[in-house]
Parts: C-alpha cells; sequence; structure tokens
C-alpha cells in the first residue's frame, strides 16, 4: 500500500509566467499608436477639406466671372437692339420729313381742309408714336447744335443771337437729331451795349474815385 504524501493534491499557488509582462508591454504600445493615428488621420481630412474649399472657392468665382460677362452681353446686346432701331425709325422718318413740312406749310396757308387734313394728322400721329419730335421756336436762343442759320441780321431789342424766324422745324428721335431747324437769326446791333461788362464797370468806378482824389487834394501851389 502506497503512502500518499500529505497536501499533494492541493492547488499550488499561481506563479506568474515570463510572457505576462510583454503582453502588458504590447497593449501600452497600441495605446500610444492609436492617438498617434487618429492624429495622423484627422491631419489628411483637414487637407482634403482645404483642397475642397480651395476649389470651391475657385469655381465660386469662375461662376460669378461667368455670370458678370453674361449680363455685361445681355446689356450691350439690348443697347445694340435699341440703337439698330433707332437709326432705321431715323432713316425712315428723314424720308418722311418732306411730306411732314408739306402738311405744315398747308396748315400754314389754311389748305389743309377735307381729306388732306385726316391724312395729314394721321402721318402726324404715327410719326409722334415712333417718337419723332418737333423743335424750334421763335425768340429762343441760337445752338449751333440744333440750329442752323439761314438767314442773318441785326436788332436792336436782342441782347444775344437769336432765332427770329423758323424756316423749318427741326426734328429729332431721343437724344438723334435727324434734321436741324433752319432758322433766321439776328444779332444785338455792333456797339449797342445796354449793360457795361464788369471789368469795364469796374475800371470806371476806379477811375472816378481817383477824380474825385485830386479834387478834394489841398491848395494848388503858388
Amino acid at each position: 500500500m502506497t503512502e500518499e504524501t500529505p497536501g499533494f493534491d492541493e492547488q499550488q499557488p499561481d506563479v506568474p509566467s515570463d510572457d505576462a509582462e510583454p503582453k502588458a508591454a504590447s497593449s501600452d504600445e497600441e495605446e500610444g499608436a492609436a492617438p498617434a493615428g487618429d492624429a495622423a488621420q484627422s491631419a489628411g481630412l483637414t487637407a482634403q477639406l482645404d483642397q475642397a474649399r480651395t476649389a470651391l472657392g475657385e469655381r465660386t468665382k469662375d461662376l460669378q466671372r461667368l455670370q458678370a460677362e453674361y449680363q455685361n452681353y445681355r446689356r450691350r446686346v439690348e443697347r445694340d437692339r435699341v440703337a439698330v432701331k433707332e437709326i432705321a425709325v431715323a432713316n425712315l422718318m428723314t424720308e418722311l420729313l418732306p411730306v411732314l413740312d408739306d402738311v405744315g406749310r398747308a396748315r400754314e396757308h389754311g389748305e389743309l381742309v377735307g381729306g388732306f387734313k385726316s391724312v395729314g394728322e394721321s402721318l402726324e400721329t404715327v410719326a409722334a408714336k415712333m417718337g419723332l419730335q418737333q423743335f424750334g421756336k421763335e425768340g429762343e436762343p441760337f445752338d449751333p447744335t440744333i440750329h442752323e442759320a439761314l438767314m442773318h441780321s441785326y436788332a436792336p431789342d436782342v441782347t444775344e443771337t437769336t432765332c427770329v424766324a423758323i424756316l423749318q422745324p427741326g426734328y429729332r428721335i431721343g437724344e438723334r437729331t435727324i434734321r436741324p431747324a433752319r432758322v433766321a437769326v439776328a444779332e444785338p446791333q455792333p456797339g449797342a451795349q445796354t449793360v457795361k461788362p464788369a471789368e469795364e464797370a469796374g475800371q470806371s468806378e476806379v477811375e472816378a474815385e481817383a477824380g474825385e482824389g485830386k479834387d478834394d487834394g489841398g491848395p494848388d501851389e503858388g
């Protein structure tokens, strides 16, 4: 019969093995590597976001530039369209001016009656709807940009070159003059000045004061 050693089957205390410390060290390394990886990933995302923002800014500027160019193109086309229309209307009205002159002369002589009156007034109405405007009145100052002087005279009752008679009215469409008003002008009489210029008036006053100073001086010597 074998004698059993007392306490042999009892659980022996765990002895730490040599592999425990490397495992703990490797877990520490993983914890240290994780924040470094996250930082690198965050930096990469930030760089990509900056690139996207830069590209978006460039595309926005391109879109704004294209929009500005398109707006300028539309304004230029509209301006050209209006100019072409004005030129076409001006050419048409220029051809009709002799007819309008005949209608005006007939009205002045009392010959605008019956069917001729109706036709003449209809023609003037249509011309006005197309933008044709008549200008030129007696008594207005002469303006060489809109008046054409066909007759010249002198008059004592004018202070500047004045239109004293309208031989042919002028016509314009908008700001475009298609025919200047043909007028007779009168200028002031040569040498007749009702008001002295300011310089001459000042010189006269100075001379008058100088003369008074001489008269008020002391008794003559001798």
